[in-house]
Order: C-alpha cells, then structure tokens, then sequence
C-alpha cells in the first residue's frame, strides 16, 4: 500500500512550488502529477485529425514523492502516514493512518 494515491490533498514541502496545495492526479514512476503544481508552458502544434488547436498551453509535469506531503485536514499542516492493521471479522485490513493524531485518512 502507498502511503500517498490518487485523490489524496498534498502539500509541497520542497522545490519552486513549496507551499501550494493540490489534489493527486496520477502516480508513476517518473513521480506524482499535483493538480496546478510544477506547471510548464509546451508549444504545441495543431493536429486537425485529433481536434487539437495549436498554441501555448500550461501542463503539470511529474514531481517527486519526497517534496510531498499529505494535507491533514484537521491541523491545516503537513503530516506524515503510517500504517495500521486493522482486524475485521477475521480480515487482516492495512489502513493509512496520520502519524501525529492517529485519526485515519479520508475518515
């Protein structure tokens, strides 16, 4: 199980977008794609068989997983995630848990 996927409200803690919250788009293994975070300009040429216009347009390029930190509701601040097991009805269920208050994420 990751500790930060797809959905999760993360902060930047390093790099020239520190401070700026936004929403994990998608994870590889190049890094992680944050809504409105490390965005570039490309030039991009008019493809008329795909219904592209051509121009400038603002794209969010990978950043790495260690400049991110996840959002804790609660406090406002930057936290970290640990891993609990949780016991249901004989299931062994991994569940992501806040390190500072031991509340679990997404609850």
């Amino acid at each position: 199980m990751n500790k930060v996927i797809k959905g999760d409200q993360v902060i930047v803690i390093a790099g020239k977008d520190k401070g700026k919250v936004g929403l994990v788009v998608s994870i590889s293994s190049r890094g992680v794609v944050v809504e409105g975070i490390n965005l570039v300009k490309r030039h991009v040429k008019p493809n008329p068989m795909r219904g592209i216009e051509g121009g400038i347009i603002a794209k969010s390029l990978p950043i790495d997983i260690s400049n991110l930190a996840i959002l804790n509701p609660h406090t406002g601040k930057a936290d970290r995630i640990g891993i609990r097991l949780v016991n249901d009805n004989g299931n062994i269920i991994r569940t992501r848990v806040f390190k500072s208050s031991g509340l679990v994420v997404g609850a």
